[in-house]
């Protein structure tokens, strides 16, 4: 089981609900996938009207927990804005916090990202921070109150996969008792499968699924990427040699003249 806050669940695989063809695809992956998590965004609901209470209705049916993103905002104000208007929305405390510093790479703005998750945490807010991999970052992201890191592996979007192993390493190594979730950059299961072989806790991607040519059939295969590189880290895995080595002893065979 994996906790997040004080809830538990089962499936490591969180799935976003933006970009699919249409709701019913959406709802399909969500089933198909097997995620108890799915982050909504709060513009989305607002900007709907009508359309909007729907979807929140079709959300709900599926029963999943909902984790509300403050995806498209620029500054702190702006993110705890949205924060505090998603809670009374969705019934939450659960918050996915997003501040983009850069247009073009839509890289979190951490120095905001620690400002916002503070003032949150304080309001009583429990925070999974889209961060980068920066070490120092993730520490005072954890001195900010936050339980858990999300950092990226590549841009949002970019379908890029793991782009610096060493560092997703490195966090992993200095947080051993930290939930980390990758989050952006996660192109293909064969991504998933890698972060969660290098000990990860779970992985949240939406763009892989809802933009796939069949999302249902490809969020059936992440669900199955991210069970197989758990189990896969949990056997043991065989680290990498510098020599081959024989996989038939040669000592003790019989020799025939």
């Amino acid at each position: 089981m994996l906790k997040l806050y004080d809830a538990e669940v089962s499936s490591r695989l969180l799935l976003g609900t933006a970009l699919y063809p249409s709701p019913s695809i959406m709802a399909g992956a969500v089933k198909a996938s097997g995620t108890q998590v799915v982050t909504v965004s709060l513009r989305r609901e607002a900007a709907g009207g009508k359309s909007g209470g729907q979807f929140w209705e079709l959300i709900q049916a599926l029963g999943a927990r909902v984790l509300p993103n403050t995806a498209g905002c620029h500054s702190v104000k702006e993110a705890i804005t949205t924060a505090r208007m998603a809670r009374d929305v969705f019934g939450t405390s659960w918050i996915k916090l997003e501040i983009i510093g850069n247009h073009d790479t839509l890289q979190p703005d951490v120095f905001g990202l620690v400002e916002a998750a503070r003032i949150l945490v304080q309001e009583g807010f429990e925070v999974f921070p889209y961060t980068t991999d920066d070490l120092v970052v993730a520490e005072r992201l954890l001195e900010a109150g936050c339980k858990l890191l999300m950092p990226w592996c590549a841009p949002i979007g970019s379908a890029r996969g793991p782009q610096n192993i060493d560092t997703l390493r490195s966090l992993r190594g200095h947080f051993p008792d930290v939930p980390l979730i990758v989050d952006a950059g996660i192109g293909r299961p064969s991504h998933a499968a890698a972060v969660m072989e290098l000990g990860y806790d779970a992985v949240l991607l939406n763009t892989a699924v809802a933009k796939a040519g069949d999302p249902v059939a490809m969020a059936r295969a992440f669900a199955k990427a991210v069970e197989a590189g758990r189990e896969a880290l949990l056997a043991g895995l065989l680290e990498p040699r510098d020599m081959a080595v024989p996989s038939t002893p040669v000592i003790g065979m019989a020799v025939f003249s």
